[in-house]
């Protein structure tokens, strides 16, 4: 059986072939990046499976597909949330949620072996792309919300909005004029309101407005400082795995 691991942090493809060593499983090759795999693909004899991670560190693992074929079977190894996971399930396509647990490696190569030929896994990875991607055609975002300020509820016009910030369990409004307000909603759930085009979430902790963007500094360990306008609550760091990400966002 000829497999092949694509993950871009090194540390967890190492993990992952010793893993499937212990297994006796042996690992063909491990590829690092979009372009590395598109140039390997292009050159081998493509595996029987491979053991995809879909963020690289080049773009999504679907980008070495979209002008090569491969009829090889795909256990994707991730840390996206359910929604994605679903989505696999719909494709009938095994996955590993990271960090990777031994017995349900097992299971997954266990499940490949029982379909015995490839071919019975075939990934459609532009369907599973767009099923990953939230239609945004038409959608509608929220252009005001309420805050609880004492026995009145206050009005905020999404425009007004510095950024939303989450401190010590609770989730917090920030003005342009320096003004913090209450609110009930997550920062899970504002991501779904809010407009991609205008708000990024850049931790944890954080979802700010492009609009209200002072400067943009390099932080330690390949990451950013933001400096937004009238906010000095705690830093705003974008992390590492998240850099890429908000400079496409900057320039759309």
């Amino acid at each position: 059986m000829k497999v092949i691991i694509i993950e871009d942090e090194k540390p967890a493809a190492r993990r992952l072939q010793r893993m499937l060593s212990n297994l006796g499983i042996e690992t063909q090759v491990m590829l690092h990046s979009v372009a590395e795999a598109v140039d390997w693909f292009n050159r081998n004899e493509h595996p029987d499976l491979m053991f995809l991670d879909i963020q690289l560190s080049d773009g999504l693992s679907f980008e070495i597909f979209e002008n090569l074929d491969t009829e090889s079977a795909i256990i994707f190894t991730t840390a996206y949330d359910e929604y994605a996971l679903k989505a696999f399930k719909l494709n009938s396509i095994d996955y590993l949620l990271k960090p990777i647990d031994e017995e349900e490696l097992d299971a997954a190569i266990k499940k490949f072996k029982r379909s015995h030929e490839a071919a019975n896994s075939i990934v459609n990875l532009k369907e599973l792309k767009s099923l990953l991607t939230p239609d945004t055609t038409n959608k509608t975002y929220k252009s005001r919300f309420t805050a609880q300020v004492g026995q009145h509820l206050k009005l905020i016009d999404s425009g007004e909005i510095a950024c939303f910030y989450s401190e010590n369990k609770a989730t917090y409004i920030h003005n342009f004029s320096g003004r913090s307000y209450p609110l009930e909603a997550s920062l899970e759930q504002l991501e779904e309101e809010l407009d991609p085009e205008k708000f990024y979430r850049i931790s944890r902790k954080c979802i700010i407005n492009i609009s209200a963007i002072k400067d943009i500094v390099s932080y330690t360990n390949s990451r950013l400082e933001i400096k937004l306008e009238h906010f000095s609550e705690f830093q705003l760091i974008v992390s590492r795995e998240r850099v890429k990400d908000f400079k496409a966002w900057l320039s759309k």
